[in-house]
């Protein structure tokens, strides 16, 4: 059984296309986007449908690196043969390595945040996007109407902007900067 470390972050990768988003969730952030860059903004897609396997290896890698869970104790799961456990010379559970490989998978992933164990990127209904804006940006709302933000700041975690994306059903998750799902979380 492989062991954990920074090459599982090859496998399963997630998707950057809005198309893998299921509707109406995908139809609604393509009229978002297009309102967006319409009014000038530059919106850069990150992330949309994450496989379940590699929400798992994201949430346990997490866990282990931070010392929230115990690596001999994590739940498998099928089609990931992963082993979590790193031991010794002698066969020994090696705790240090154990960590050192969950880290260096979390670094290897670029997460911030703990990972949820479920999330709406499984679930095709979330969105990462970084949007950014010089000066005052103009958007119609999902109704047509013109909405001006002139405040910083000019990307993705202004409040205004907030406002515009729910309106087509494009909820932003305040506490993580590029993340909007179909209800927030």
């Amino acid at each position: 059984m492989p062991l954990s470390g920074p090459d599982w972050v090859r496998q399963f990768p997630t998707s950057t296309k809005v198309d893998d988003l299921v509707e109406p969730f995908r139809t609604n952030v393509l009229a978002f986007i297009a309102a967006l860059t319409d009014g000038g903004a530059r919106v850069i897609v990150t992330d949309t449908f994450r496989p379940p396997e590699r929400v798992y290896l994201m949430h346990w890698a997490f866990a282990i690196a931070h010392g929230t869970a115990n690596p001999a104790k994590v739940p498998p799961m099928e089609g990931v043969d992963i082993q979590w456990v790193h031991t010794d010379a002698s066969g020994d559970p090696d705790a240090p390595a154990t960590k050192a490989a969950a880290a260096a998978m979390v670094k290897a992933y670029g997460i911030v945040f703990a990972p949820a164990a479920a999330s709406r990127h499984t679930e095709g209904l979330a969105v990462d996007m970084t949007i950014t804006w010089q000066g005052s940006l103009t958007v119609n709302d999902a109704s047509g109407a013109p909405v001006t933000i002139s405040a910083p700041p000019f990307n993705g975690t202004n409040r205004g902007l907030f406002a515009i994306g729910a309106t087509y059903g494009v909820i932003k998750l305040p506490s993580d900067p590029p993340h909007w799902s179909s209800d927030g979380h």
